[in-house]
C-alpha cells in the first residue's frame, strides 16, 4: 500500500474515530486498516491513535499526524495536477461551526480566504453550539464561529463580528398570556452553554425559579420543542431568523434584562503561525468582506 493510500486511510479514520465505518466506507477490510495503522505508528515512532471504554481518540501526536498527511496529500495533488500558479497556500481548514452560523454567516466571512486561496479545500463540521470552543481547544477544528463568552480562554484568539440578542419564543398555536408571567410559564432551555448560563441568570435577577418543561441540545431542537408546544424558548435571534420551523413560532416582546451574543471566530493561540490558519484569520479581519463592524478579545490585530 503506498503512503497515499495509507493517508487517506489515516485521515478518514480521524474523522470518523470508528475502525468499522471506515474499513467499510473505504472497502477495506478491519485487519488491513489495523495493520495500516500499526505501519504508519512505527514509522513515526509515536502512537496516533488509542482505544478506551469511549471508543477511538487522536493522541497529540496523532492530530499532528492528521495534520501532515492532509498537507502531504495536498501537495501530491497539487504536483500530479502540474499547478504552478504563484500561490502556494494550499491544505485543508477544519472549521466547526453551527447551522445557523453556515446559513448565515459563513459564505461573507471564509469568501475572502477562498477567493485568494483557492487551492485550500475547507472541511466543515456542524453541530451544537455550546461545543465549538471545546472542540477548538482539543485540536478537533482550525477555527470555529460561536458565541464568545465574557472571557475568553487564554487558549484561544478571538475576533467579534456580530451580535444578536436573545428573545422569548412561543409555538404558534399555544395560548396567549396576557400579561405574560415568567413565574406561570413552562420553558424550554438548552442543556448548557451560553444561553443557558444567560437565561438563567436573568431568572435568578427577577427572584423567579421557573418551571423547565424540557431541555434540548442545540437551538434547532430546542425551537422544534417549542413549536411542539412544551413551552417557551430562550433563543438567539439569529437563529429564529434562519430557523427551519420558524413560520410555527411567535416571537413574544423582548423584556428588558435578557441580554444578547457576541458571536466570533476563533483560533487556538498556538496555531495561528500555521501558514493556513493565518490566512483563514487574516481573511476574517474587519474589512476583508460585508460583515457587520467588529472588534476583538485576547489579541491585537495581526
Amino acid at each position: 500500500m503506498q503512503d497515499r493510500d495509507q493517508y487517506r486511510l489515516f485521515l478518514h479514520l480521524a474523522q470518523t474515530l470508528s475502525y468499522t465505518r471506515t474499513a467499510a466506507d473505504c472497502h477495506v477490510s478491519p485487519a488491513t486498516l489495523s495493520r495500516t495503522v500499526q505501519r504508519l505508528e512505527a514509522a513515526t515512532g509515536h502512537q496516533l491513535l488509542e482505544r478506551g471504554p469511549r471508543g477511538v481518540a487522536l493522541t497529540t501526536h496523532g492530530r499532528a499526524f492528521r495534520r501532515y498527511a492532509a498537507d502531504a496529500l495536498d501537495l501530491w495533488s497539487r504536483y500530479r495536477d502540474g499547478d504552478t500558479t504563484a500561490d502556494d497556500l494550499g491544505g485543508h481548514l477544519r472549521v466547526f461551526a453551527s447551522v445557523t452560523a453556515c446559513h448565515s454567516l459563513l459564505p461573507d466571512l471564509l469568501g475572502p480566504l477562498r477567493t485568494a486561496h483557492p487551492r485550500v479545500h475547507i472541511s466543515l463540521r456542524t453541530g451544537d453550539a455550546a461545543a465549538a470552543l471545546a472542540l477548538l481547544d482539543q485540536d478537533e477544528a482550525d477555527l470555529a464561529v460561536a458565541a464568545l463568552p465574557a472571557r475568553v480562554p487564554a487558549t484561544l484568539l478571538a475576533r467579534e463580528i456580530t451580535h444578536t440578542p436573545l428573545v422569548l419564543v412561543q409555538g404558534r398555536t399555544a395560548p396567549a398570556a396576557e400579561p405574560f408571567s415568567v413565574a406561570d410559564e413552562p420553558f424550554v432551555l438548552p442543556r448548557k452553554g451560553l444561553v443557558r448560563t444567560a437565561a438563567d441568570q436573568w431568572f435568578r435577577s427577577l427572584g423567579s425559579h421557573p418551571h423547565i418543561a424540557a431541555e434540548a441540545d442545540g437551538h434547532e431542537a430546542l425551537l422544534t420543542l417549542v413549536a411542539l408546544g412544551y413551552g417557551t424558548g430562550v433563543i438567539p435571534g439569529l437563529v429564529l431568523r434562519h430557523s427551519g420551523v420558524r413560520t410555527g413560532l411567535r416571537q413574544l416582546p423582548t423584556p428588558p434584562g435578557l441580554g444578547r451574543l457576541t458571536i466570533g471566530v476563533c483560533i487556538r493561540r498556538a496555531d495561528a503561525h500555521r501558514p493556513l490558519v493565518a490566512a483563514a484569520w487574516a481573511a476574517t479581519r474587519p474589512g476583508t468582506g460585508p460583515r457587520p463592524g467588529s472588534s476583538e478579545a485576547g489579541a491585537a490585530s495581526p
